[in-house]
């Protein structure tokens, strides 16, 4: 039977109801693949999922990510999913555990940034936590053809302090904080669209510009990236597996109570380096 795809916005998101995806099969994960890749972003309500059985599905659009983050130790070993929790699940700390998180994209401070991301609400609290997605073909097409121009061939480098800027860009980046550089701009390698690939967490500067320039034109390219009317707010119910191409959207998290507990089992698809995989808009 086909599944069912109902939109969730004009421009980004779509809810497929009709599936349990712990009994799949090779013409419905091709259409759950399709409709992530028109949407970018899935719903997929009434899910209750084990970790090994969310990496199955994960494993679906390509090889899975393993767990990269500071917080896990080092004693540790690997892990192939993590709890974005403000509570200890299974053994496990939960990382991101409070309040607002700025728009911005997994991993891009990689080589190779994640290329989904999947999450499954156990626990939400009864107001707050939701995530914001952000559509960012439509935030390239948006901008005037002086600024298009203007980004051809730029690079940016990107950030991330996990003590000092989690969630919030507050603070300068410890000197051995993960960090790479990305163009300005990538082709995103299934739709072959340009994407604008920068955000207000991660985003440190443009490559070969002055601070006061960079900082100037990066937040035009974020205000266009953050337009209400091109994000979508997802409002979390238990059992919600959401999951988004990490390419072409940005996310954020709104503010929520830290005293109510808010528990995400986070898996990632692997990705390629988009120096590599992606030509630069030219």
């Amino acid at each position: 039977m086909p599944i069912s795809v109902t939109p969730v916005s004009e421009v980004i998101g779509a809810r497929i109801s009709g599936v349990d995806l712990r009994n799949l099969d090779d013409t419905t994960m091709q259409q759950i693949h399709a409709a992530w890749v028109e949407n970018f972003v899935i719903v997929i309500p009434g899910q209750t999922l084990s970790g090994a059985e969310q990496i199955a599905f994960t494993e679906w659009f390509g090889p899975r990510q393993q767990v990269r983050t500071i917080k896990l130790k080092r004693d540790e070993g690997t892990r192939d999913f993590m709890y974005v929790a403000n509570k200890t699940v299974d053994g496990m700390e939960g990382v991101l555990p409070d309040g607002e998180m700025q728009f911005h994209t997994d991993q891009c401070y990689y080589e190779n940034p994640a290329r989904a991301t999947i999450l499954l609400a156990i626990e939400v609290p009864p107001e707050g936590g939701n995530t914001k997605f952000a559509n960012a073909y439509a935030a390239y097409e948006s901008l005037p053809a002086a600024t298009k121009d203007r980004l051809r061939g730029l690079r940016a480098l990107h950030v991330y302090d996990y003590q000092a800027n989690a969630t919030v860009k507050t603070n300068e980046s410890a000197p051995d904080a993960p960090r790479w550089i990305h163009p300005v701009v990538i082709r995103h390698p299934e739709t072959g669209r340009e994407v604008l690939y920068v955000n207000r967490l991660m985003t440190d500067h443009i490559v070969g510009m002055g601070r006061g320039e960079s900082d100037e034109l990066l937040e035009e390219l974020y205000e266009a990236l953050e337009n209400p009317d091109l994000c979508y707010e997802h409002v979390w119910t238990p059992g919600d597996l959401v999951m988004w191409d990490n390419l072409c959207t940005l996310h954020a998290r709104t503010w929520f109570d830290p005293a109510e507990a808010r528990v995400l089992r986070r898996t990632s698809v692997a990705g390629q380096p988009p120096d590599a995989a992606f030509a630069a808009a030219a």
